[in-house]
């Protein structure tokens, strides 16, 4: 899941150098924790934060698919 979350944001961002993404598994619960760049906010999280729902809808999925639950966090550096 993690290739996926950084390939995305790698795709959406204007610095993909400053990608950074922090995973955490507790009990069939996976935290993902992406960061990036202050300035490139605004495109991952999108108009009404539907770039982000969007992410979270392809998680969701990779999670069932595995059994677990996830869930994203977007931050910045």
């Amino acid at each position: 899941m993690n290739e996926i979350v950084e390939y995305i944001a790698k795709v959406l961002v204007a610095k993909p150098e400053d990608v950074e993404v922090i995973t955490e598994q507790n009990d069939g619960i996976v935290d993902i924790k992406l960061l990036v760049n202050s300035e490139d906010m605004g495109k991952v999280i999108g108009k009404q934060g539907k770039i982000a729902n969007s992410i979270r809808s392809i998680l969701k999925a990779c999670a069932i698919k595995e059994q677990k639950k996830v869930n994203l966090v977007i931050d910045s550096k």
